[in-house]
């Protein structure tokens, strides 16, 4: 309550409060100066708050004192319970933990005054999960309250804490959490084998690496903790058998080391043991970490391929030796009790020029064909091997055969040599050097020797005694104009037994060079050439050369395809065109237009006339046939050319009719002609040829227009 000394009760003075809250949370008497709470206020939230106040006249509202400023502070009570920040916490602990070993520590809050009494006092204690852990009163921290809890025996636990105020005495207010334990693996527990003996079984043919079975140990712990490793520790068959640790299954396969025989041996015994990798030295009080068990292996009998007596076979062999000569034997055996015969074959993939033979029975492996170590050193067979009783049932071998050297080939050139002398050469000049190559390899190496066939009088050879030779002149100046090219054999021999040589050809142009010796012209024909004549003229030359012929051949074409053309050009239909020669002949008294004495002589006929009815394509060679008597009959000679002409196969079938001037009888349906009109005093009349149809109408306007032209003119 607020009051003013200069109050007199008489409603005169009125209040006014400003601050934090006020008009909201805090409202004042305007009359009486009494401070009012409008609702319940919480500590929590705010703990104290500054008001001022002041005293004015209510009617000038001028202040009849000065403003005054107060604080109310918010007592606290216990009105706010511990709360936990996790709903549910989750925590691990090893197994086998020692009595009292920290899990986790969990941690509530009050927010109510701490220093104000026992409000915010927390103590912690255990709703749920005894006996197996308990919790610190004053810190919160969960331990570990029974020794040796097994993880194998019970995993997880459940542990309720609560929290309470006001010192954990009665009428304090409290909350709780739920805390879920897991018992994390340790290595306390040794892998065992369910069973003491295992027995497996194997057949003898099993190839090296096959997996005979499989053997596994329990153990009750997990992860790395239950991680095992199998070995072989005793038994008869520690050197045939392997066992491998399958880590993802934690099994152990037992594989075959080495073939097996069921002949040799048909049982086999092992110890096996399983041991823990990761042992905790806390727990060897626990212990032996490790198990046995005896595996027994029966090896089961099966029908087996034949077996060599070795891997594979190598096989050394001159190739000088003669046909069917045996280059070595393979042997093989049936391994089975019943010991079948076996027979011998050669894979032909391996062989596909039958050089090499095989017999059946005894694999003596024999030469069919010649050998030749340089088409092919090496050959590389392939031998099989089945049994006469189980001819499926086959093994193949290897079979290596080395064909050695024999001095069988003559050595030659190296490469081909280009070789020239320049004219003005002087004697012991170097022109080339020579080498040689052999396809033999002997075993000392390659020597050649040089010499020359004969006495040469313009070269000498000169042996460099390291497989080479020099070329060298034995006199001063050469002429090209004389002798172009010269020709040297050389004899090349080898050092290997029995000695191979051969005789090599060079070729020794003679060129001009200049005086540094570089070669510059080696043809003759350049002598003759006019000095000043370069090579930029020459070929000028040869390009005028080659486009005159182009132009020849051109022009050849061109009048070769107008010959083509034919003789009678038609406008419209040929069936309705009467050819017009614009030519008339002499008759019988033109000695120009044919000689009659060329039928009576044949001999005098030329060999090129052509025929002139027609443009011949190909030209013929006539036939020359005997003359004929001078009293035979120019009508017999006619008929026989006539005949010749009909049997001659090389005659074209041209479409003509060739004129002999022979003239015959008269023909029935007489001619057509008008050839004969300018003998003719009368003129003719045509009007018939309008009665032979549709064909001759053309001829008949023409015919029939002559007339009407003469008549009218």
């Amino acid at each position: 309550q607020l009051h003013s000394d200069q109050d007199k009760g008489d409603g005169s003075l009125k209040y006014i409060l400003s601050g934090d809250g006020a008009g909201t949370l805090f409202i004042i008497d305007e009359k009486t100066g009494d401070i009012h709470a409008t609702r319940r206020i919480d500590r929590e939230e705010k703990a104290f708050y500054t008001l001022r106040a002041q005293a004015i006249n209510r009617r000038t509202l001028r202040p009849v004192e000065p403003e005054s400023e107060f604080v109310i502070k918010i007592h606290d009570i216990n009105d706010n319970e511990p709360t936990f920040p996790e709903e549910i916490y989750t925590a691990s602990v090893p197994e086998m933990s020692v009595v009292g070993t920290s899990v986790v520590q969990v941690t509530a809050t009050d927010a109510d005054d701490p220093s104000y009494g026992n409000s915010a006092r927390i103590i912690y204690s255990i709703l749920q999960g005894q006996p197996y852990f308990s919790v610190e009163p004053e810190t919160g921290i969960i331990r570990t309250a029974l020794p040796n809890m097994n993880r194998e025996n019970r995993e997880q636990y459940q542990v309720v804490i609560q929290a309470k105020d006001m010192g954990g005495q009665m009428g304090g207010l409290s909350g709780t959490t739920t805390v879920n334990i897991t018992l994390t693996d340790v290595n306390d527990n040794p892998p065992r084998f369910p069973q003491s003996t295992v027995h497996l079984r194997i057949p003898e043919s099993s190839p090296v690496g096959t997996a005979i079975g499989s053997i596994k140990a329990t153990d009750a712990d997990t992860g790395k903790n239950a991680e095992v490793e199998y070995r072989i520790i005793d038994g008869d068959g520690t050197d045939m058998f392997d066992i491998v640790t399958q880590r993802d299954t934690q099994e152990g396969i037992i594989t075959v080391r080495k073939p097996l025989d069921y002949e040799t041996r048909r049982l086999y015994t092992l110890k096996v043991e399983a041991e823990n990798i990761h042992v905790d030295p806390r727990f060897y009080y626990l212990g032996p970490f490790k198990d046995t068990t005896i595996v027994k292996i029966s090896v089961e009998d099966v029908d087996e391929a034949p077996v060599f007596s070795r891997s594979s076979y190598l096989f050394e062999v001159h190739e000088d030796i003669e046909l069917g000569t045996i280059i070595g034997t393979v042997m093989a055996r049936d391994p089975d009790s019943a010991s079948s015969p076996i027979r011998f074959s050669l894979d032909r993939h391996t062989d596909l020029d039958r050089i090499f033979n095989i017999h059946s029975g005894n694999g003596s492996i024999y030469t069919s064909k010649t050998l030749d170590r340089e088409i092919s050193q090496w050959h590389n067979l392939s031998v099989i091997a089945a049994e006469i009783n189980n001819p499926k049932d086959t093994t193949r071998v290897p079979v290596y055969v080395r064909i050695l050297d024999v001095n069988d080939n003559a050595p030659q050139f190296a490469v081909f040599y280009d070789t020239f002398v320049c004219e003005n050469a002087r004697a012991g000049q170097l022109i080339q050097t020579i080498s040689a190559v052999d396809k033999d390899d002997p075993l000392g190496g390659q020597k050649f020797f040089f010499s020359l066939a004969a006495v040469n009088p313009n070269f000498t050879v000169q042996d460099n005694e390291d497989n080479t030779a020099r070329i060298l002149t034995r006199r001063n100046g050469f002429s090209r104009h004389e002798i172009s090219t010269y020709l040297l054999p050389v004899v090349i021999s080898d050092n290997d037994y029995p000695i191979q040589s051969s005789t090599g050809t060079l070729t020794i142009r003679v060129c001009a060079c200049d005086s540094r010796g570089n070669m510059q012209s080696c043809n003759a024909e350049a002598l003759l050439l006019p000095a000043g004549l370069s090579t930029g003229a020459l070929i000028a030359i040869l390009l005028c050369i080659i486009i005159l012929l182009v132009i020849v051949v051109l022009f050849a074409a061109l009048k070769r395809q107008r010959k083509k053309e034919p003789l009678i050009l038609s406008k419209e239909d040929i069936r309705d065109n009467i050819v017009s020669y614009n030519d008339e002949g002499g008759g019988e008294e033109d000695t120009q237009a044919f000689d009659i004495g060329t039928l009576r002589n044949p001999a005098a006929i030329e060999d090129k006339k052509l025929r002139r009815d027609i443009i011949p394509e190909t030209l013929f060679v006539p036939r020359r046939t005997p003359s004929a008597p001078d009293n035979t009959d120019v009508r017999d000679f006619i008929n026989q050319r006539l005949k010749e002409h009909d049997t001659d196969p090389s005659a074209p079938p041209y479409d003509s009719l060739a004129t002999y001037a022979y003239e015959g009888n008269d023909s029935i349906a007489e001619s057509l002609s008008s050839l004969e009109s300018g003998t003719t005093e009368g003129d003719q009349n045509y009007d018939y040829l309008r009665e032979w149809g549709p064909r001759f109408n053309k001829l008949a306007e023409m015919y029939g227009g002559g007339e009407s032209d003469k008549d009218t003119s």
